[in-house]
């Protein structure tokens, strides 16, 4: 009875928005999920191994797998290319193994209409936007252009905020990883995740 089907966990937010963070300490917590491993046609930087960080591959055989339609959602983001490759994913909801994606609305959206059944969107939002650019002006010494940036980016992202099943506004970081955890505990019980439920309720009917 302890069968079933993956959940594909979307994480999403604006730029400061804490998706980050809330995903390493939901993945610290839940043994059964693990990060989603995208390739990129970007070279491995020092320490990072293939298959664990990135699936590295060069422009010419990403472009093939595009062709193929072996991604679940790719894009292009500073001359880079990046997507999730469907065979890994597939293998991981299969075995009953969840899988986090920490990526863009964009990716989310692709990912739906690829999984429409796997896929459960949790967005979150800034107490205020005040608050989001005190974190955005917080990361470092950035010039006000490139705050200024960052936040309409940050307002073009919470536009989307109504393509997602779960929303949460992340003003309390204890509180939002609770309630993202719930959302994937809840997710896991889903019946269409649960092969084995049908023969087990006949049973029941039949006892």
């Amino acid at each position: 009875m302890s069968a079933r089907r993956g959940v594909c966990l979307v994480v999403a937010a604006a730029p400061g928005g804490g998706k980050t963070s809330i995903s390493r300490a939901v993945l610290a917590v839940e043994p059964e999920l693990a990060l989603s491993v995208s390739a990129t046609t970007r070279p491995p930087r020092p320490g990072e191994q293939e298959g664990v960080h990135y699936f590295f591959k060069s422009p010419e055989a990403f472009d093939a797998m595009v062709e193929r339609d072996e991604f679940l959602e790719h894009a292009r983001f500073l001359g880079r290319a990046y997507g999730t490759p469907r065979a890994a994913v597939e293998a991981a909801l299969s075995a009953g193994r969840d899988v986090l994606f920490d990526i863009e609305w964009q990716g989310h959206r692709q990912l739906k209409a690829k999984m429409p059944e796997d896929i459960v969107g949790v967005f979150l939002l800034p107490p205020s936007i005040e608050v989001l650019e005190q974190r955005l002006r917080g990361r470092g010494q950035d010039a006000e252009e490139e705050v200024q940036r960052r936040m309409a980016i940050a307002r073009e992202e919470i536009a989307h905020w109504d393509e997602f099943d779960h929303v949460l506004v992340n003003d309390d970081f204890a509180t939002t990883v609770a309630a993202v955890r719930a959302i994937l505990h809840a997710a896991r019980t889903r019946r269409t995740r649960l092969p084995w439920l049908p023969g087990f309720v006949g049973g029941l009917l039949k006892g």
